[in-house]
């Protein structure tokens, strides 16, 4: 059998690894991979990172195959988001674990001091820019609310957001795009 080459070619081992046939596993991954390690090396800017996050993308296009879509985008495209979204999850992984390290701080260091501290206009200015934000949230449409909520207090993806609620990628971003853009006209208005 030929190495599979278009994306029609490319569809089909898609379909036939929804079936779980793992002889399709082993040809996308022969035909598709030096690419997608590309992507993630690209990314990451490390070997090993970039060879976790392949074979990661791998095992969520194993489990995910099923769920992709000939319509919304062509299959590299798919498998690149795959791997661009688990690239960046390792990233933010990463930077968590680093900030995780250097959080052990007795109490009263984490008490804001000198300039840090906040005075009482401050504070004031704070809880008035808090009360508008909620405001403008309110203004937005109940699911633009939870996708711009959910992306900011959970620091989810577009693709873990899309994944989240079941809705196309391209939707999610739309409505967060609109939704910001939305939220800095009405704080615009109020400051």
């Amino acid at each position: 059998m030929r190495t599979p080459t278009t994306d029609t070619e490319l569809m089909l081992l898609l379909d036939r690894i929804a079936a779980r046939e793992d002889k399709a596993l082993r040809l996308l991954y022969d035909e598709t991979a030096s690419r997608l390690y590309g992507l993630a090396l690209r990314i990451l800017g490390n070997k090993a990172w970039a060879e976790d996050v392949l074979q990661d993308s791998f095992v969520a296009i194993w489990r995910h195959a099923g769920s992709y879509r000939d319509s919304l985008s062509p299959p590299l495209a798919w498998m690149g988001m795959l791997v661009r979204s688990r690239a960046l999850d390792f990233l933010r992984r990463r930077k968590a674990e680093r900030l995780d390290q250097h959080a052990l701080v007795d109490d009263m260091d984490d008490l804001p001091q000198g300039d840090d501290a906040q005075g009482p206009m401050q504070s004031v200015e704070a809880s008035e820019q808090a009360t508008v934000l909620h405001q403008c949230m309110e203004r937005l449409q109940q699911a633009q609310r939870q996708v711009v909520s959910l992306a900011y207090l959970r620091d989810l993806s577009h693709s873990e957001l899309a994944s989240h609620f079941q809705l196309p990628l391209g939707t999610v971003k739309t409505w967060m795009r609109r939704s910001l853009e939305q939220l800095r006209k009405c704080m615009a208005r109020h400051v």
